[in-house]
C-alpha cells in the first residue's frame, strides 16, 4: 500500500490539495487497490493491441513503438490534479468508476522519423476503428460502452502542433490545439472493455518529452528556470527534426535527378 507521507513528497503536494480535490486518503487507497487489480488485465490488452494492430506492419507508417500501464503514483496524481482542476467533470470520480473517466490507463507511444509520416498512421488507424462522431465521449459515466466487442474511436482525434505548423496537419477530423511547445497526435480507441490513449510523435519530439516529464511537468511546472531549459532543448529537437525532412527531401531530390541521367 501507497504511504500517504511519501506520497505528497514525491508528487510536490500536501494535504491542502487533497482538501481542494474534496478527496480523502481512504478513497485514494481504495482507487489504488482496484487499479491493482485490473493492471496486468491492462498490461494484457496493450500487448494485444500491439500485436493486433501494430506489430509487423508496413501500412501505419511508423519506426518504432513501446507501451506501458499507467503507475499507480502517477494514477493517484492525476486525479487529485483532475478534480482539482475541474471538478465539474470528475467531481463524481471514485474507486468504482476511475477507469471510465481516464482514458491513459494503458498508453502506446508510436515513433515517427520525420515529421511528415503521422498522415500515413493517421489514415491507418482512422481507416480499422470505427470513427463516428456520433458516439464520441461527452458523458463519461452514460457514454461508457459496456460492450467490450467493440472497438471504436471514441474521442475526436488531436494533434498538439508547434508554432509554424499551420499545414501540416490539415485533415478536417482533427481537433488542432497549439500552445507552441510541442508536437503529438492523440487517440482515444476503446478496445476490449478498456480506453487505449495512443501518442504519436517524432523521434526527436520524445526525446524532449521524456526528459520534461521527468524534470518538470506537472512537479515543478512553475519553477521558471526549469521551463526555461526545457524550452531551450524543446526548440532544438524542434530544429532536429526540421533538419530530418531536409536530409529526405535532399535524398529524394538526388535520387529523382540520378533516375533522370540513368
Amino acid at each position: 500500500m501507497i504511504d500517504k507521507y511519501e506520497f505528497l513528497s514525491t508528487y510536490n503536494m500536501t494535504e491542502a490539495d487533497l482538501e481542494q480535490a474534496q478527496i480523502d486518503w481512504d478513497e485514494l487507497e481504495q482507487i489504488a487497490g482496484a487499479y491493482e487489480k485490473i493492471e496486468t488485465i491492462l498490461r494484457n490488452i496493450g500487448k494485444d493491441f500491439i500485436n493486433d494492430y501494430l506489430y509487423d506492419t508496413n501500412e501505419a507508417g511508423i519506426h518504432s513503438y513501446r507501451y506501458r500501464t499507467k503507475e499507480v503514483g502517477h494514477l493517484l496524481e492525476k486525479i487529485i490534479r483532475k478534480k482539482k482542476e475541474k471538478p465539474e467533470l470528475y467531481g463524481d470520480l471514485d474507486h468504482s468508476n476511475f477507469y471510465k473517466y481516464l482514458t491513459d490507463l494503458i498508453g502506446i507511444r508510436v515513433f515517427f522519423l520525420y515529421r511528415e509520416d503521422w498522415i500515413q498512421f493517421h489514415r491507418y488507424i482512422t481507416g480499422i476503428f470505427e470513427n463516428n462522431p456520433r458516439i464520441y465521449i461527452e458523458d463519461r459515466i452514460d457514454d461508457f460502452d459496456e460492450n467490450v466487442n467493440h472497438y471504436y474511436i471514441a474521442e475526436r482525434p488531436k494533434v498538439y502542433k508547434r508554432a509554424g505548423d499551420s499545414r501540416i496537419y490539415d485533415a478536417k477530423e482533427i481537433e488542432i490545439k497549439s500552445d507552441g511547445i510541442y508536437r503529438s497526435l492523440h487517440y482515444i480507441i476503446k478496445y476490449k472493455g478498456y480506453y487505449v490513449e495512443i501518442q504519436g510523435r517524432t523521434l526527436f519530439e520524445e526525446g524532449w518529452s521524456e526528459i520534461d516529464h521527468d524534470i518538470v511537468y506537472p512537479y515543478y511546472k512553475d519553477d521558471e528556470m526549469l521551463k526555461d531549459f526545457s524550452k531551450l532543448l524543446n526548440r532544438l529537437s524542434g530544429m532536429a527534426d526540421e533538419m530530418s525532412s531536409y536530409f529526405r527531401r535532399m535524398k529524394n531530390q538526388k535520387e529523382e535527378a540520378e533516375g533522370i541521367e540513368k
